[in-house]
């Protein structure tokens, strides 16, 4: 049996690394998750060990090490291509500021994608970069011909996200990295709706940025940033301290050299504590298996779609060219998302309201590996208590 198959059958043990489920209902992951008990555990001892000794202590040292070697085992990088920054835009900021632009180059992205991956890229207008929107005909439907219609002799960057934040529509990462690849395009990457819950790969990826405060389990502002080595002296460092410029002694030097790897992107203390509490929850997820948690949230996606759909929720199925996440939107012809939202937060259940750009409501369901079908029947329970 697998950690997943051991935690669902020992409601005991489930209870002790998800304290929340003892009295709630969460399925909220793709906003804000909660924390398992063995991340605040991380964290606990590092504040208690902060009370008696330096917040620096060598073991807190060796930790962040460690993390990036996590980090990158994640995602398939390399430890020193791993910078520990959060929160997501930090590091898709770092990305749009420190390539070297000229007017006339060309940005690709979504104009209907989270604000924090639009953003960093209109503000290149500034400096006479054009933006150029994707044009899918479905929301979120990214495919690779999606991206291939946007492209141009001047295209220098494409920014997605791995998974659509309101449809749970993934993209196809591999296909379109190595497309982009091929054709000497760089391609930045928003993958805080994937890592931790699906295979997110960076094997064609040259950047790409991940708060740890959704499917990865961990806190808010702790994250990590992924540079690819060939990139590093390309993408020039736009926060500079003490700590990402080489500074013997702490004496400031004339010139300005950078450390060496990803490293050179941090350029002050770690947010240690948090850190370390994304570092145990990464420990939880590789402890569980990212296949097998993406096995998992499909199945939960099937069985919440077949207790709902029976009350005439409307699911956005994956579009063409992309790939089921564990995101689970609905919409309904006749019932108040607003009122079944409320209604579900007072008899403490937690998903999401949600509203695309026309203000239609949907109800977005984002489980993670540790809830139940249970759970699921509990929800179909407290919506048919809504009344129109």
């Amino acid at each position: 049996m697998s950690f997943i198959d051991d935690l669902l059958a020992d409601e005991a043990l489930r209870l002790a690394e998800f304290p929340i489920a003892r009295d709630h209902i969460f399925m909220a992951h793709a906003g804000v998750t909660i924390l398992p008990r063995r991340a605040v555990k991380a964290m606990q001892e590092y504040l208690e060990g902060s009370c008696v000794a330096h917040q620096e202590f060598p073991a807190a040292w060796r930790a962040m090490n460690e993390t990036r070697a996590m980090a990158a085992k994640l995602i398939g990088a390399k430890a020193s291509e791993i910078a520990l920054l959060g929160p997501t835009s930090v590091g898709l900021s770092l990305v749009a500021n420190g390539l070297d632009w000229e007017a006339g180059d060309e940005v690709v992205c979504y104009a209907d994608d989270y604000p924090a991956n639009v953003y960093p890229w209109l503000e290149l207008r500034k400096k006479g970069v054009v933006v150029r929107y994707l044009e899918a005909h479905e929301l979120g439907g990214i495919s690779p011909e999606v991206v291939e219609r946007a492209l141009r002799p001047k295209t220098k960057l494409v920014a997605l996200a791995s998974c659509h934040f309101l449809t749970g529509n993934r993209i196809q990462i591999d296909v379109i990295g190595r497309m982009l690849r091929e054709r000497g395009i760089l391609f930045c990457l928003d993958a805080i709706q994937t890592v931790g819950a699906s295979e997110t790969l960076v094997d064609h990826v040259d950047f790409l940025s991940a708060d740890s405060h959704k499917w990865m389990l961990g806190p808010m502002s702790a994250g990590i940033v992924y540079v690819k080595e060939e990139h590093q002296e390309r993408l020039r460092p736009t926060l500079l301290g003490a700590w990402n410029i080489k500074s013997p002694n702490f004496i400031a030097q004339d010139e300005i050299a950078f450390e060496d790897g990803a490293r050179r992107y941090e350029p002050g203390v770690l947010n240690m504590v948090g850190i370390l509490g994304m570092k145990a929850a990464m420990e939880l997820l590789l402890e569980a298996g990212i296949d097998n948690i993406s096995a998992r949230l499909l199945q939960l996606r099937s069985y919440i779609q077949a207790k709902l759909m029976p009350q005439g929720f409307e699911f956005v199925a994956p579009a063409e060219g992309c790939l089921p996440s564990g995101i689970v939107t609905a919409s309904h012809p006749t019932l108040d998302i607003g009122k079944v939202f409320d209604h579900l937060a007072a008899n403490k259940a937690a998903v999401s309201h949600r509203h695309d750009r026309s203000g239609k409501a949907y109800m977005r369901l984002s489980p993670h590996f540790y809830n139940t079908e249970a759970e699921v029947d509990r929800i179909a329970e407290l919506v048919k208590e809504v009344r129109l």
